[in-house]
């Protein structure tokens, strides 16, 4: 109420209401982690698509099973997910160039290291892999003030068919070498570049040096006319001219040339080789000696120094999966940084030998468990019988738990690597399309299988199983990729690697599990408004309304069984839940219950022949 009322009047105040709306959690993010062509290590980035994908991490590769998952989520109706590159740690390098330019004393002097890398969190990353070798270059003195500062321009090519593509390019104008300008190069540069990251090689005080231009200049060459290749000669002598100045250059060939592009060979080593003999002082070096400064490099050509050429590395093992939490981020704990994931996918440990896909998937399922989300096991790619299914699923028992599942047989997808031929992949990435698009449609509580689960770009699967083999595997808790006539290849079965029949697991399915794990979260978020508020009936009144809330919405969504509240959900916050004990220790207790939707997993139908009736 007003402060100090001194008037007799109407005063208005605006209470705050008791409701808080509590929204519910995305249910269908998932995150991948594997060996890709591009992208910083140990870092996770959020993509949309394939296009994203394509653009942060090079897209297909043939060694990256994660690649074709993340290709087959989004087929199947994905539409976020979370990406963490690694690798071998001991084999890949950055690719790198240093840029030189001249001095005041007209020394040739290293001015800018360029690293294939970005920024992130503030940070710049290295970004390796081969793709770094195919980063170019160019600076020009074209600018506002040509005299003190320069434009550069990075490009990333690919090489088709003989030729030279450009498919992305970033410029950046009006640099400067001096720290104190706002355009500043490394700030400029490094704050918006997903190519390069620069670092100034002069001393902090020579804020005049630049890296040298780059590009041709067209002169005069003699002798000339219309017979100028039957003319030329072992020996014969050019006068190249270029802004500022001028050289001589010797032709040395054999056998005689024929053609206009022999002829460009020739003037090209001639043109390097005299620039290379002037001596710094000399007027040269104030023009271009490189046609462009080539990332990944290992030879100086002119003003390029050459640097580390960049590598893929090879396939991460259990170590770089795994990774290490603290302080690294490295692996699967390049996770911490993501605000919410709720499916992981890491098709690469099922590669790995039978010790190291226990330990990456062993860890990854206690992982999950705390973060709330949905473990997806890929069975190794030897797992191709009937007899072969049984005898993993025994062998592995230690994974069986409430947040993780796993599909047999292995899906086949065309592989556009190697002209479309079928490529054996594992599950998980096309499951995970599955779950987020029956989310979409239907909603978490409704499981992903059945004839409306068609697994989308997978024509053929490994082994094609029968309805008595499909019985021997859904007891045991492996769900079945099958096929069927008019509807193909579809999901079928839904049950968690806790979901064999001994067991007896109240989290037997999939839809089940998935619907707390999305309760759990939601709630969890929804709820941090009670964080230090008086413990008291007012309180648990606004926790009965909020949570009842958020429960009855799913009730009228038909995420429960029962035809009433009553019979579909509880939510209980009073006296009874929280004790004066638990109100001295500064707790409150909420009790939320809820009464699941189970999938009709056997549909028996039961017909009964009437005997023939008599009428009376």
């Amino acid at each position: 109420m007003p402060v100090n009322p001194t008037y007799p009047g109407v005063y208005i105040e605006e209470v705050p209401s008791s409701v808080r709306t509590i929204v519910g959690v995305s249910t269908s993010v998932a995150a991948f982690v594997d060996f890709f062509a591009r992208g910083p290590m140990s870092q996770a980035l959020e993509i949309f698509n394939m296009g994203d994908f394509q653009r942060e991490f090079g897209g297909l590769h043939t060694d990256s099973a994660a690649s074709y998952a993340i290709q087959q989520f989004f087929l199947n109706g994905g539409t976020e997910a979370w990406v963490v590159r690694t690798a071998a740690a001991a084999t890949y390098a950055t690719a790198d160039v240093v840029l030189q330019g001249i001095d005041s004393t007209n020394a040739t002097v290293p001015v800018l290291e360029a690293a294939a890398g970005r920024r992130l969190k503030g940070v710049s990353v290295d970004d390796p892999g081969e793709w770094g070798n195919n980063l170019r270059i160019d600076v020009d003195y074209n600018t506002s003030t040509p005299a003190t500062t320069f434009n550069l321009t990075v490009s990333e090519v690919i090489f088709q068919d003989g030729r030279q593509i450009v498919v992305q390019t970033e410029t950046y104008r009006n640099l400067s070498m001096n720290p104190a300008d706002t355009s500043f190069v490394e700030d400029v540069v490094n704050d918006g570049s997903k190519l390069i990251q620069v670092t100034k090689q002069t001393p902090s005080g020579d804020t005049s040096t630049r890296p040298a231009q780059t590009g041709t200049f067209g002169a005069d060459a003699s002798p000339g006319g219309s017979d100028a290749v039957a003319n030329l000669t072992s020996g014969t002598a050019f006068t190249i001219n270029y802004p500022g100045g001028s050289a001589q250059a010797n032709v040395n060939f054999t056998p005689p040339l024929t053609t206009l592009a022999q002829v460009r060979r020739v003037l090209e080593a001639a043109i390097r080789a005299a620039g290379a003999a002037l001596t710094p002082a000399e007027p040269l070096l104030t023009g271009a000696t490189v046609q462009q400064y080539a990332v990944g490099s290992t030879t100086s050509i002119g003003f390029q120094v050459g640097g580390t050429e960049g590598e893929n590395g090879t396939a991460p093992t259990a170590t770089e999966l795994r990774g290490i939490r603290d302080p690294d981020k490295s692996g699967m704990y390049a996770l911490e940084d993501v605000d919410l994931f709720n499916i992981l996918c890491i098709p690469r440990a099922a590669d790995l030998g039978t010790t190291e896909m226990q330990a990456v998937y062993s860890e990854a399922i206690t992982y999950c468990e705390e973060r709330r989300a949905f473990l997806i096991i890929d069975p190794a790619p030897d797992i191709k019988t009937l007899e072969d299914a049984k005898d993993w699923l025994e062998d592995n028992a230690l994974f069986r738990h409430r947040n993780a599942a796993a599909y047999f047989p292995r899906p086949r997808i065309p592989d556009p690597l190697n002209d479309y031929r079928l490529r054996s992949v594992g599950a998980s990435g096309t499951i995970a399309g599955v779950f987020a698009r029956t989310d979409a449609t239907r909603g978490v509580w409704k499981a992903p299988a059945g004839i409306e689960a068609a697994l989308r770009n997978v024509p053929d699967l490994d082994y094609k199983l029968t309805d008595p083999q499909n019985g021997q595997l859904n007891p045991l808790g492996l769900n079945c990729l099958r096929n069927f006539d008019v509807y193909g290849n579809v999901c079928w079965g839904a049950r968690t690697l806790e979901g064999a029949d001994q067991q007896a697991s109240q989290w037997k399915y999939v839809p089940v599990r998935r619907i707390a794990l999305f309760i759990e979260e939601s709630l969890f978020r929804g709820t941090q408004w009670v964080v230090f508020e008086p413990n008291d009936e007012p309180l648990w009144a606004q926790i009965r309304l909020n949570v009842g809330a958020f429960m009855h919405n799913l009730f009228r969504q038909g995420a429960f069984q029962g035809t009433t509240p009553r019979e579909a959900y509880l939510v209980k916050c009073d006296s009874e839940t929280t004790t004066q004990d638990d109100i001295n220790r500064g707790v409150v207790n909420i009790l939320v219950g809820f009464a699941p939707l189970k999938p009709a997993e056997f549909v028996i139908i039961r017909i009964q022949q009437l005997a023939g009736q008599v009428e009376a």
